[in-house]
């Protein structure tokens, strides 16, 4: 009996010491705790798609990543093995496989039917090429891309729009198309560029007309022989000179009538416009002054009362300038400009009349439009000037009118013919200059009114000032020679 007693009591005692020594392994190494079915069991939570406990796992399609399970798997759903495949390879573990774009789920459960876990699948491009190229491309820049269905998209901020434009080229190529890309990239600082264009414009016109008309009444007893020489000028295809002439009569009966029609002129047309225009990098800018003056678009008529109207439409003329900058490098400019000058000109002007009554006429003079147009894109330095557009034409016209035969005589043909010579000459340049700019402060910038004070009446009346000399209040001006009177001069 004493000995089974103490056969009990040492059992009792290994029991306890290899219980104590299992709990303090367990509490020295955690990797060797059991299993318990219990702590996989998922929470009676259910998402809003109906997956219980679903976890997101993007993968590239040609790429595949190694699940553990822990527990035995037994079954597994694909829900589409087009888009996603699981190789289960062993009994606790699983390979998923990407095969094309698109979206799929995986479940795995285990022998009692519970679901061990769940997987919401998102397949989308291997962009890993296309974040190397960026890299070494770009590597200032901090670009992300990601890929959504079909497309990608484009994240991160870059130093300037052309690394922006760049990175959005690359994954273009990449996605097969630009309508594949969604481009959220932010440019960390937007540069602003100001265009300086200068239009210039110096036009000379020259015309001189000498002519001699003869007009001759010749009697031979009953027989009467008139004679007449009219020359016309025909280079400006009108005749300036009606009220220029000088008339000259010979003699009572017969008699000679010559009359001499002269004129010299000489012109010159000076045209300067210098529209200043800023904008952000990338983005369109427009400038016009000027204005519109109407012309005649057709009539109207009433079709009860009979009677018509003008429709009138109207035409812009005056200063324009649209450009587009894009800052390329730091101090670079890509540019597409358009300046415009026009002016209402007399020189092919047409009339236009309409009979109101049976005895009165109602005639309307339209303007045509001298215009000045240069549009183009160029690629310049701030703050470097090019001319955009140059242009010297010289126009000379000479005409020669008279009577057959006489007029070639040596001396005497001068009284049967008549000379037109017009010469025009225009000398025109645009010459564009943009400038990378930044914000200034209120007190830098002045404006052409500043420090204007209005004369006293005693000024204007008894001096004739309509201003006074001034200077902005609590501005100093650097210290200059100036000679003579200086400051607000109006003619």
């Amino acid at each position: 009996m004493k000995c089974r007693a103490d056969l009990a009591t040492m059992r009792t005692s290994m029991v306890r010491a290899l219980s104590f020594s299992a709990a303090l392994a367990l509490t020295l190494n955690p990797t060797l705790t059991p299993v318990i079915a219990a702590d996989y069991r998922p929470a009676a939570t259910v998402a809003a798609d109906g997956q219980m406990n679903a976890r997101f796992l993007s993968l590239g399609v040609g790429k595949s990543i190694v699940i553990d399970l822990p527990r035995d798997i037994k079954d597994v759903l694909v829900a589409d093995p087009k888009i996603a495949n699981a190789v289960v390879r062993s009994s606790q573990r699983a390979y998923i496989i990407g095969a094309t774009v698109g979206q799929t789920n995986i479940v795995f459960f285990d022998s009692a039917g519970q679901q061990i876990a769940a997987y919401d699948i998102a397949v989308k491009r291997d962009l890993n090429g296309a974040r190397a190229a960026l890299k070494q491309i770009l590597p200032n820049a901090d670009i992300q891309i990601d890929g959504l269905g079909d497309g990608v998209v484009l994240t991160g901020t870059a130093a300037n729009p052309l690394e922006a434009q760049q990175a959005n080229d690359l994954a273009a190529r990449l996605a097969g198309g630009p309508e594949k890309v969604v481009n959220s990239i932010v440019v960390r600082g937007r540069d602003q560029v100001m265009l300086k264009v200068t239009v210039a414009e110096v036009a000379r016109t020259v015309i001189k007309q000498l002519g001699i008309d003869l007009t001759a009444n010749l009697n031979y007893g009953t027989s009467v022989v008139s004679f007449s020489n009219s020359n016309p000028f025909t280079a400006l295809g009108k005749n300036l000179v009606d009220n220029n002439a000088l008339t000259t009569k010979f003699g009572a009966t017969p008699s000679v009538q010559a009359t001499l029609r002269a004129m010299e002129t000489a012109g010159v047309i000076r045209t300067l416009a210098e529209p200043n225009l800023t904008a952000i990098s990338g983005e369109s800018a427009t400038f016009i002054a000027g204005g519109e003056f109407p012309v005649p678009a057709g009539y109207a008529c009433d079709p009860t009362t009979h009677v018509c109207t003008t429709q009138i439409s109207f035409k812009k003329f005056g200063i324009s300038l649209n450009f587009t900058p894009v800052v390329l490098t730091e101090g670079k400019i890509s540019l597409h400009v358009m300046t415009e000058v026009s002016e209402l000109s007399n020189e092919n002007a047409i009339t236009l009349s309409q009979a109101v009554t049976s005895t009165s006429v109602n005639s309307l003079t339209v303007p045509s439009i001298k215009t000045r147009r240069a549009e183009t894109s160029l690629e310049i330095p701030s703050g470097g000037a090019m001319a955009m557009a140059g242009l010297i034409q010289q126009q000379t016209k000479q005409a020669i009118s008279g009577m057959p035969g006489l007029m070639q005589l040596p001396i005497l043909g001068t009284l049967f013919r008549s000379r037109d010579f017009v010469n025009n000459t225009t000398e025109l340049v645009v010459i564009v200059t943009p400038y990378v700019v930044r914000a200034a402060a209120p007190k830098d910038l002045s404006r052409p009114d500043d420090g204007f004070a209005a004369p006293a009446d005693p000024q204007a009346e008894l001096i004739g000032n309509i201003n006074r000399i001034y200077g902005v209040p609590g501005r100093t001006e650097p210290a200059k020679n100036y000679r003579g009177t200086y400051g607000f001069i109006t003619d």
